[in-house]
C-alpha cells in the first residue's frame, strides 16, 4: 500500500516554516509568557504596601493640611473643620506680613532657624569629619571609642534631651555646678540656661551632641573606601596631613558630604522634638524654631488656618532649597568631572 501524499500548507511550501509570516508581509503579535509577566509585576507588588502607607501617612495629611490653610479654622470648628469659613489666601497674606504682629514674629523665628540651623549642621559636619578622620589611624582602643562616639546618636532623642534638661537646671544642674561651683567660671551666681538668650547656646549645645555622630559615621564608612596607597604615597611626597586632608580625604568623600549635608539641613531646619522637650510648649524668643513656632501658632492659640499656611510655607521653602542645592551640587560635579 502507498500512503497518500501529506499535503504541506501554503506558507510552508514557500519555504517558510509553518505559521510564518511571508517576507514584507505583518509579523504575528508577541505573546508574553505568564512567567514573564509575573516576574515583571512582582516588584511593583511588593512596594504596594510601603506606597499605600506612604500615602496614608504622609500624602493624605499634607494634602489635608493645605485645604486646612485655605480655611478660617480655629477651636470653633474643630468637630467639623470642614464647615470653616473659606478664607482663600489671607492665611497666607497673614503670615508672610512683616508689619503685623504674626507676620513679624514669623520672620523673627525663621531668622532664628536659619541661624541655629548654620550652626548646627556646621558643627556637626565639622566635629564628624575630624572624629572619623582620627579613627583611620590604627590604636589601642579604637573599636571602644567608635561605639563611645555613636552613644548619643543611639540613644532615644526623648531620653537624652530629658536628659540635658536636668544637666541645665539652674540650682541644681550639673553644667551649672560644673561651671560656678568646680572652676568658678562665670561668677558665684547661676547661670539661665533655658530661658532668656543662653536658651539658644543650650539648644544649639544638645542638637550638636545628638547630630555630629550621624556625620561620623556617614563620613567614617565613605572613608574605608579611599585607599591607603593615596596617604603613604603623598607622605612620601612630603605632604603634611592638613595637604593629605585637602587634597584626598575631602576629595575622595565630597559626594557623601553633599547628601550628608543636605540630610543634615533637613533633620536641623524641621527638628521639633530637641526645643519641644527641651523648653516644653512655649520656647524662650532667642530659642523659638520654626517647628515649635508653627505649634504654638496651631495648638496654643487655636488658629489651626493660620498654622497650616506657615506649615506650607515651610514646606514650599525647603523644597526650594532642596532643589536649588542638588541643582548647584550637580552642576559642579559635572564640570568637575569634564575637566
Amino acid at each position: 500500500m502507498t500512503s497518500a501524499p501529506t499535503t504541506l500548507p501554503p506558507d510552508a511550501k514557500a519555504g517558510g516554516r509553518a505559521g510564518r509570516a511571508p517576507a514584507g508581509g505583518p509579523r504575528p503579535g508577541r505573546v508574553r509568557r505568564p512567567g514573564r509577566l509575573r516576574r515583571t509585576a512582582l516588584p511593583y507588588l511588593l512596594l504596594l504596601p510601603a506606597l499605600l502607607l506612604e500615602l496614608l501617612i504622609h500624602l493624605v495629611p499634607m494634602v489635608m493640611g493645605i485645604v486646612m490653610s485655605f480655611r478660617q479654622l480655629t477651636q470653633f470648628f474643630i468637630r467639623d473643620w470642614s464647615r470653616a469659613p473659606w478664607t482663600g489666601f489671607d492665611n497666607y497674606r497673614l503670615a508672610v506680613d512683616v508689619n503685623r504682629p504674626v507676620g513679624e514674629a514669623l520672620l523673627g523665628s525663621f531668622l532664628t532657624t536659619c541661624l541655629f540651623t548654620l550652626l548646627s549642621v556646621g558643627l556637626c559636619w565639622l566635629l564628624g569629619t575630624a572624629a572619623a578622620v582620627f579613627m583611620q589611624e590604627t590604636f589601642r582602643g579604637r573599636g571602644f571609642l567608635r561605639a563611645l562616639f555613636l552613644v548619643p546618636y543611639a540613644l532615644p532623642v526623648y531620653a537624652a534631651v530629658i536628659t540635658w534638661a536636668f544637666m541645665f537646671q539652674r540650682d541644681n544642674g550639673m553644667v551649672n555646678h560644673l561651671l560656678h561651683d568646680q572652676l568658678g567660671l562665670g561668677g558665684a551666681e547661676h547661670t539661665f540656661w533655658l530661658l532668656g538668650d543662653n536658651s539658644f547656646w543650650a539648644l544649639l549645645t544638645v542638637s550638636v551632641w545628638k547630630g555630629w555622630p550621624f556625620a561620623f559615621l556617614i563620613v567614617m564608612a565613605a572613608l574605608q573606601n579611599v585607599p591607603r596607597d593615596l596617604y603613604e604615597a603623598a607622605a612620601l611626597d612630603g605632604a603634611g596631613i592638613w595637604q593629605q586632608i585637602r587634597r584626598i580625604t575631602l576629595p575622595s568623600v565630597g559626594a557623601v558630604n553633599q547628601v550628608l549635608i543636605l540630610v543634615l539641613f533637613l533633620w536641623t531646619f524641621n527638628d521639633f522634638n530637641t526645643p519641644f522637650v527641651l523648653f516644653g510648649k512655649s520656647a524662650p524668643e532667642a530659642a523659638d524654631l520654626i517647628s515649635i513656632h508653627i505649634y504654638q501658632s496651631s495648638f496654643v492659640t487655636w488658629n489651626f488656618g493660620t498654622g497650616s499656611a506657615m506649615s506650607v510655607l515651610l514646606l514650599l521653602f525647603l523644597l526650594l532649597v532642596t532643589a536649588g542645592y542638588l541643582f548647584f551640587t550637580t552642576r559642579g560635579r559635572k564640570d568637575a568631572d569634564a575637566r
